[in-house]
């Protein structure tokens, strides 16, 4: 028997793929031979090898396995020669959403950094909005040399606090808690508090240091040096970090700095922290990560690792396949139809889904993209909708919730950034929309279909400004519609797969939209939306196959719907039997005017008045008022 073509694997197993203990794990491959091959795993720190059934599915033959704990495991088919591994994660290195706060900026007093104890009188809010990750900048001590003052400015006053990624000072290091914010106890309890509300802390780790960093007086070694001796601050052309000293990662005695590094993460984690954000990876050695995670997921599995990292798409993928659970993307600046649609299909419709996930930040405290400067409350609305139904994993920067877009023009940079200074916040502000971020986590939390990554198909729409995709899991379907243009309204035809889900192309069916809880009629694959962004941009169907499970009550007598359908038969018959041009214009300002919007699916939409002049049509032997306009001459 000859077996070929052992499917998941990453190049020949020199990389592990990945999963999540909470789904079956699928191995396929293709045999030359009559006899049935054999599926075989283990951990990989275990010497005895499991084995599991594969069954013919077409030319392949299929097993499964399901990854109970997280952790290393190999797998292998008896009578292959090579052994891969998987890198089995918990659920919510897949599934999760992030809040990213600056603890310093959770108080009430201007001028004053906040504590521990206040960011735990925060948690019942982030919690009722549905978040399950809060995410903290470094919160360790803040070099003196060279502190950035408000707005990035190179002089700073002595109550300025500086910016946390200049990490170091008399007071301590990476292992060590900005005195202002609390103790190592304070910090540990918020953990607890966090904890109870079933909330996971994540930890920004910056391996990078201050000029007044410990490690600068005890290893002066292990950072790079200028020809005078000096040691050389980080610079990217035509910027320049003199508050900043990169690291040196192959010093003379490299083996104690990696172990020094290595204990930051177990450190961090013994105090409760089980995500880490990494900053600027890919400026560091991929050498190095791949050991020092691997280590790290030796003693803790389940730790999951991010990867912030805005790069080309060969470095985005080495570090997702040497270890990193998720990576930034540069979704934050894809906007467009088409070029959305590009990169997701690369993202979760390829070879990638084997072992990197998408982490869809809609933005950070570096970047305030130009959509919400100047679309408002819809684009906010939009952009964490799309973010949230696309990847099952995504985050928001805190001030997101409150449409917080006031920028310096033409740039991305926030005006009086928290990076620099302390603020106080007005969680409650007018204009926020955190029921509206609420309702979307909810919705995520009771639908499976959008707790996957891996799922996501694109489906066919008419207009260029109307995305329209979806996400099945088992018999929860959902299709979502959502208008990338927050200014102005339009109208779509889109396509629905309904072979894909036991629906004949000429049956009705019932869509519940779960953001405003409206029910819709549709049939077939072909069906029409009107999205106004500035009521609701983007819509979630979900799908019953079921006529029985929902109920939708309309009369079918409504004076107006009785009044615009006789003249609309009318104005179609002059159009239709006398090729009348006027009769057909003032066909066309009818229905655009005064049918489209109550009778396409969206906000405007009348239940009451669409189910009469839809009787009307049935009457003239036509579907619906859509089907009998569309099928006009010259429409």
């Amino acid at each position: 028997m000859k077996i070929k073509n052992v499917q998941p694997e990453l190049e020949g197993g020199v990389y592990s793929v990945k999963t999540e203990t909470d789904r079956e794990f699928f191995i396929s491959c293709e045999i030359e031979g009559d006899d049935n091959p054999v599926l075989k795993y283990k951990k990989s720190s275990e010497k005895k090898w499991k084995t599991a059934l594969m069954l013919r599915d077409g030319e392949k033959y299929v097993g499964s396995i399901l990854l109970k704990s997280p952790g290393f495991y190999q797998y292998s088919i008896d009578g292959y020669d090579k052994i891969l591994e998987v890198m089995a994660e918990k659920k919510y290195a897949r599934f999760a959403a992030w809040y990213e706060m600056f603890p310093r900026s959770q108080g009430t007093q201007p001028g004053k950094s906040a504590t521990f104890a206040d960011c735990e009188k925060r948690l019942p809010d982030i919690k009722k909005m549905g978040f399950d990750v809060i995410y903290f900048p470094p919160i360790h001590p803040i070099g003196k040399s060279f502190r950035k003052g408000p707005n990035n400015s190179l002089t700073a006053q002595l109550d300025d606090p500086g910016c946390p990624w200049a990490i170091g000072n008399e007071q301590g290091g990476h292992k060590s808690i900005e005195p202002q914010l609390g103790t190592i106890d304070d910090f540990r309890h918020f953990v607890k508090e966090a904890n109870k509300n079933g909330i996971e802390i994540a930890l920004d780790i910056a391996l990078q240091c201050s000029p007044d960093h410990p490690y600068v007086k005890e290893h002066p070694e292990w950072f790079h040096k200028r020809p005078d001796g000096t040691i050389a601050y980080a610079e990217n052309p035509p910027k320049k970090y003199e508050d900043i000293y990169p690291l040196n990662f192959y010093p003379t005695n490299k083996e104690e700095l990696w172990q020094e590094l290595k204990s930051i993460f177990i450190l961090w984690r013994e105090l409760g922290v089980t995500h880490f954000r990494v900053d600027n990876p890919h400026t560091k050695p991929t050498e190095f990560w791949k050991w020092v995670i691997q280590e790290v997921k030796k003693k803790y599995p389940d730790t999951v690792f991010l990867a912030e990292a805005f790069t080309n798409y060969e470095k985005l993928e080495e570090l997702a396949k040497i270890g990193f659970s998720q990576s930034y993307t540069y979704f934050t600046w894809r906007n467009n139809k088409n070029e959305l649609i590009e990169y997701l299909l690369k993202l979760t419709n390829s070879y990638l889904t084997d072992f990197l996930r998408a982490n869809f930040f809609v933005n950070t405290p570096d970047i305030a993209p130009p959509i919400f400067q100047h679309g408002g409350r819809p684009a906010f609305k939009m952009r964490i909708a799309i973010a949230s139904t696309l990847s099952s994993v995504y985050g928001i920067y805190s001030g997101y919730e409150l449409c917080e877009n006031r920028a310096y023009q033409g740039t991305e940079t926030y005006i009086d950034s928290e990076k620099y200074q302390y603020k106080v916040w007005d969680w409650d502000r007018p204009g926020n929309i955190k029921d509206y971020i609420a309702k979307l986590n909810e919705i995520r939390n009771q639908n499976p279909a959008l707790q996957y990554y891996d799922n996501l198909k694109i489906y066919n729409s008419t207009d260029d400004n109307i995305l329209f995709y979806g996400k099945k899991f088992k018999d929860n379907i959902l299709l979502i519609a959502a208008n990338l243009n927050p200014y102005n309204t339009h109208d779509v035809r889109v396509t629905v797969p309904t072979e894909e889900f036991g629906i004949t192309s000429d049956s009705d069916y019932i869509v519940e939209e779960l953001i405003t809880g409206k029910e819709y009629v549709w049939h077939g694959r072909e069906n029409y939306v009107y999205i106004d962004p500035q009521k609701e941009p983007v819509y979630i169907f979900k799908v019953h196959t079921n006529k029985t499970e929902l109920k939708i009550r309309i009369d079918t007598k409504n004076e107006l719907s009785l009044q615009h359908s006789q003249r609309f038969w009318e104005l179609r018959e002059k159009s239709v039997k006398h090729n009348d041009v006027y009769a057909r214009m003032e066909l066309g300002d009818l229905f655009k005017k005064e049918i489209m919007a109550r009778v396409y699916t969206g906000e405007t939409f009348d239940a009451n008045y669409a189910g009469t002049i839809n009787s009307e049509a049935k009457k003239q032997g036509y579907r619906s008022i859509i089907h009998a306009y569309i099928t006009a001459p010259g429409h």
